[in-house]
């Protein structure tokens, strides 16, 4: 068992679209990541239901299932726990889901090969390796603290 899981076990996984499927080009629709849909429709073969879990909304959440769509990836959901989920705001926000993907977590994006490694470590038939480590970095390398910007320090 690693972190709290065997791997074959069938996990509900939220993605964030900006800066994980895609570049980070909001409202535009960035570049695909490295291994992105590769790695979601492995995922999916493995029994994993992917959720969609965006800030986008409307048109521009329209958009991004489309292109998800096109690229060979359907999800389980979008933007709620369950394809039957009514939203309104009576409810939280908060999907419920198993594992958590989004290039704002803390540490940053660790990219789809490390992603695909960490949930099936076994290996498997599907294997990728990653060529360019930055294509995964979305944002500039340079110090954002609060006190550095303050006191430029």
């Amino acid at each position: 068992m690693e972190h709290g899981f065997t791997t074959t076990d069938s996990q509900v996984i939220a993605v964030d679209f900006d800066g994980t499927i895609v570049e980070h080009k909001f409202p535009k629709i960035g570049k695909e990541m490295m291994f992105a849909f590769a790695t979601l429709k492995e995922l999916q073969k493995k029994g994993h239901k992917l959720i969609l879990w965006t800030f986008r909304d409307g048109e521009l959440l329209d958009e991004a299932v489309a292109y998800c769509r096109e690229n060979g990836v359907e999800f389980y959901a979008v933007n709620k726990s369950y394809p039957e989920e009514v939203y309104d705001l009576s409810i939280s926000r908060k999907i419920n889901a198993d594992i958590f993907i989004d290039d704002r977590n803390v540490g940053g994006f660790l990219g789809w090969s490390k992603i695909w490694q960490t949930l099936h470590p076994e290996g498997g038939e599907f294997t990728h390796r990653l060529v360019n480590e930055d294509a995964h970095k979305n944002y500039k390398k340079e110090d954002k603290s609060f006190i550095k910007k303050l006191f430029g320090k």
